[in-house]
This record gives structure tokens, C-alpha cells and sequence, in this order.
């Protein structure tokens, strides 16, 4: 059995990241994720094939991220909420080249600058694609350390495999909470890049990275391919988890750190002969729309609950599609939801 270490979730994400062979890194260090590129200043340097630059802005750092994904190499940004907001323009452009990297967003209290508190404000930009255009992000949102190391070495996969960046979100509080965590071992080299990438073209045709199709139905055509490729990322990505689901009236759905208050909600709903139960999107995009379309034929209600003024339920009801009433109850600003709130906001649809 591996051995577990006891470490803050920035700095899981960061040792996952170099497990997973990602040996390259560009950011600036924004509260409450600066422990990623402050981890990566040490370890990087000490890699033959290692770089890390703190750039001078965000808008820099996604630019550098651009440039080295063209290569085929393992590359990583990671940033917060103000600092996601300055990168989209780049974001857009990395999706519409269909260059694989990994972005982590460490989510703080917005708008504006807002605050360092933890928050889950940012769902929209993330799953809707803050950046103009028609693209779409893997979006990945874990609820504890050992998720966040998971999901990091994951992502470089999924992005690998279907050459698109993606995103993990996670609130400033498992940015900063310390759980022993396990790596898994490394998965780089199992992708040949070679067909595509830019590392010298001695012997072989000239490979173009490319957003730019100046023709109408060029450019529509174009993103056609693009969205066949998002077809098969919701065929085969959605991930999920349920709580006490099987025989539930009541469904929750939440994530992140949420998820982890809502679990105490189905205890204390379920020891007052309320069978309620949980469902925890682990990708918010391919967001779990069947299992939760599926669960809601059971239900009396739903109910979603967000550290936000509520941005997932507008997918959830969606999914549910008019079939049950869909309540939400969130809390923002920094302020986490309590279970003994939700149970009482529950009770007013009894």
C-alpha cells in the first residue's frame, strides 16, 4: 500500500501535476492557490526538462501555456478567480487550436476583486466557456485533497486523449485544508503527440496549429469537428457520484466542498424519516444530466445548494426538464452553508 502524505490541496494538485510528467508551468501568484506556483518554484528547476516562469500577468501566463502545449508537452496554469478572468481570451484560443494543458481555478468571493474567501461563483465561466466563441472545457470539480490530486493526474489524460484543455475548480477552502493524500503513478508517455505537434519538422510535412478560418463555412465546419469531439467527451466522461440515492424522495445535487455539508444533511434528514439523498457531479461539464433526469422520476423535489447565488441549477433544471420542482439554497461571499440551514430550507417544501 502506497504510503499517504499529509498535505493542503494546492500543494496536492502541484506534486500530482509533476507525477503526471508535467514538467512545465506558467502563472502569478494570486491568494487563495498561491501554494501551487510557490510548490512548482522549488520542484521544477531541479527537472532536466523543467521550466517554470512567473509571468508578469495572467494574460501572460496563458500565452506561455499556448506555446508549449504546441509542442505536446505537459503544461499547467493555475490561478483564481480575477486571474481566470484576464486568461479567457487565451482559454478560447488553446480550445479552438485543440491543444491539451490543464487549468485549475482555486475559486475565490467575487465579483470584481472581491474577496480571498472561498466561493463557487465562477460554474458559469467555467462550464459555459468564459471566453467568446464555441468552445467547451472538461470541467472537473473535486470535493477533497485525495480528489485533487486524482483529478489533476486524470486531467493531462482526458486532455491527452481528446486534445482539449481542461479545468479544475475547486473552492479556497480545499485549496487550503490539509488531508493525507495517495499518488497514483505516473500515466505520461502513454500518448503519441508526434502526428500534430511542433518539434521540428526534419522528414516529415509541416504541421500547423491553427484557430484562425477565415471563411464562413470554413469556420463553420470547423466547429462541427470541434463539437463531433464534444459528443464523444460526454459519451464517455460524465463522473459521478450518489449518496443514498436508491430510495430517495428528496434529491440534493451539489459539489466541491458543498457536497461534503450536504453528506451531513442526508444523515440528519434520514435519522427524521427523511429519505433524502445526494448527487455529486465530479464532472460539472460533461455535467450528469441522465442520472439526474433518472433520479428526479423518483422525487418529490429537488433541491441544488451552491456557495454562490445559485449558477449549477440552471443545468440541473435542465436535466430535470419540468418533471419535479427545483429549489436552491446558496450562500456566497465566503460563507459556507451549515447543514442545520439546508435541513431548514428543506423542510419549507415538505
Amino acid at each position: 500500500m502506497a504510503e499517504k502524505i499529509l498535505m493542503k490541496g494546492n500543494e496536492a494538485i502541484a506534486e500530482a501535476a509533476i507525477r503526471a510528467g508535467c514538467h512545465l508551468y506558467f502563472g502569478y501568484p494570486i491568494t487563495p492557490q498561491s501554494e501551487i506556483p510557490e510548490y512548482m518554484s522549488r520542484k521544477l528547476p531541479k527537472f532536466e526538462d523543467g521550466a517554470y516562469i512567473q509571468a508578469e500577468t495572467e494574460v501572460s501566463a496563458i500565452n506561455m501555456v499556448y506555446g508549449a502545449a504546441c509542442t505536446g508537452r505537459r503544461v499547467m496554469t493555475t490561478s483564481s478567480s480575477p486571474g481566470i478572468s484576464l486568461m479567457q481570451e487565451g482559454i478560447s484560443y488553446i480550445a479552438g487550436a485543440e491543444l491539451p494543458c490543464v487549468l485549475v481555478n482555486v475559486m475565490r468571493g467575487g465579483p470584481g476583486l472581491g474577496n480571498i474567501n472561498p466561493e463557487q461563483a465562477d460554474y458559469f465561466q467555467s462550464v459555459k466557456g468564459g471566453g467568446h466563441g464555441n468552445y467547451r472545457l472538461v470541467v472537473m470539480a473535486p470535493n477533497s485533497v485525495q480528489e485533487m490530486a486524482d483529478l489533476t493526474h486524470d486531467a493531462f489524460d482526458i486532455a491527452d486523449k481528446y486534445r482539449n484543455p481542461v479545468m479544475l475548480i475547486a473552492d479556497g477552502n480545499l485549496g487550503q485544508m490539509m488531508e493525507p493524500v495517495e499518488f497514483k503513478e505516473s500515466s505520461i508517455g502513454s500518448v503519441d503527440h508526434s502526428s500534430w505537434s511542433l518539434t521540428g519538422m526534419k522528414n516529415r510535412d509541416p504541421h500547423i496549429i491553427t484557430s484562425i478560418y477565415l471563411g464562413a463555412e470554413e469556420m463553420e465546419n470547423y466547429v462541427k469537428k470541434l463539437y463531433k469531439k464534444y459528443d464523444e467527451i460526454e459519451k464517455n466522461e460524465v463522473r459521478y457520484e450518489e449518496y443514498e440515492c436508491e430510495d430517495a424522495e428528496i434529491i440534493i445535487v451539489a459539489y466541491g466542498i458543498v457536497s461534503r455539508v450536504v453528506r451531513n444533511v442526508i444523515e440528519d434528514l434520514r435519522k427524521q424519516n427523511i429519505k433524502a439523498g445526494l448527487i455529486r457531479p465530479i464532472t460539472v461539464w460533461p455535467f450528469p444530466s441522465e442520472i439526474i433526469s433518472k433520479r428526479a422520476e423518483q422525487a418529490k423535489f429537488l433541491m441544488t445548494c451552491e456557495m454562490s447565488t445559485g449558477q449549477m441549477v440552471e443545468d440541473v433544471r435542465l436535466a430535470v426538464n419540468g418533471k419535479k420542482p427545483v429549489h436552491f439554497y446558496g450562500r456566497f461571499g465566503g460563507v459556507v452553508p451549515t447543514p442545520d440551514e439546508i435541513v431548514d430550507e428543506i423542510k419549507k417544501y415538505l
